[in-house]
């Protein structure tokens, strides 16, 4: 879709994208996981045995997500994405909104070229519909995960509703929009959605446990970065549910300090530490990928597809990046 579109503010999203830098010279690495259009592909291929049809679609899928990132990070002022600076951070706020306004028009017009496939019009609106109402999903997600940023205190049920919202929803609908380009069976259709859901939720608590443990080399962010953000991700409100009287109150002064010094991280680490926070948030991603095989076993794929989707659970459930 980028291809032919001259002007700077399609630069602006081919260096999101990781294909430039901001000069404008191409780049081989910085890019993304490219995982919403794998699955939309995988999905397709395993159970048509081709993935070519899904290729529009799996465009736009990693072009909606990519127009979450660039309006993600002007929200929470984060300078820096894959290791590089975000957009914001080389044009300015203003302008970054303009890119990842555009990425999102640019996802529905790479949906209309379904068409060009011999796709039947009325499935080409579905598959639209279906990627809308996920992306409002996304969107919702957002505000929640920003409210939450207010909030004195967030617990486990309202934080697994945000990330089914934010993360989960564009991932099982990347499996969807695959399948529903291969099958008409429901029962399919619908083993891949909620293999997609269990999925994307493992996918964002490792995500959170990566957010506050991970190694720095492997990630370009600092050891617990969602600490020093004051990100409320799964450990921490795990912590504000299982700690003590006393510990509930000292992390509740800390998230209410205007910046988190050393003494502070220090004092989180402690408590998520003594609550085996890590672990608990481990156990979690191991039984939603449990439950995503288990959903997996009921679509009618061919035989390595099914296997590639039960090796993506575990790549997940693992990965250190």
């Amino acid at each position: 879709m980028l291809n032919g579109q001259q002007p700077p503010l399609y630069d602006m999203l081919r260096y999101h994208l990781g294909w430039i830098d901001e000069h404008g010279n191409p780049l081989t690495s910085a890019s993304g996981k490219a995982l919403r259009p794998t699955l939309c592909l995988l999905a397709c291929e395993a159970i048509s045995g081709d993935y070519h049809q899904a290729l529009p679609a799996a465009a736009a899928l990693e072009l909606v997500h990519n127009f979450s990132l660039i309006h993600d990070d002007i929200q929470d002022d984060d300078r820096e994405r894959r290791g590089r600076p975000s957009v914001w951070a080389v044009w300015g706020k203003p302008q970054a909104i303009n890119a990842g306004t555009v990425m999102l028009v640019l996802a529905e017009a790479s949906l209309m070229r379904l068409t060009k496939r011999g796709v039947p019009s009325d499935l080409v609106l579905k598959i639209s519909q279906r990627l809308d109402e996920n992306c409002m999903r996304l969107i919702e997600g957002q505000y929640l995960d920003i409210h939450f940023e207010s909030c004195q205190q967030v617990d486990t049920g309202e934080y697994m509703h945000m990330i089914e919202n934010k993360t989960a929803a564009l991932i099982a609908c990347s499996l969807e929009l695959g399948a529903l380009l291969a099958t008409s069976q429901a029962r399919t259709l619908q083993a891949l959605n909620n293999f997609g859901k269990h999925l994307g939720l493992a996918f964002q608590i490792r995500d959170d446990i990566l957010g506050v443990w991970g190694d720095q080399g492997r990630l370009g962010k600092p050891v617990g970065s969602d600490i020093w953000r004051k990100k409320k991700s799964y450990p921490i409100v795990f912590a504000w549910e299982n700690a003590s009287q006393a510990e509930r109150a000292e992390l509740t002064a800390i998230y209410q300090q205007e910046a988190i010094d050393e003494p502070a991280f220090k004092t989180v680490m402690g408590i998520l530490d003594r609550l085996q926070a890590k672990d608990q948030a481990q156990l979690l991603v191991q039984r939603h990928c449990r439950q995503a095989v288990e959903e997996i076993q009921s679509a009618d794929l061919l035989p390595w597809g099914r296997a590639a989707c039960e090796e993506m659970v575990d790549f997940l459930a693992r990965r250190d990046y």
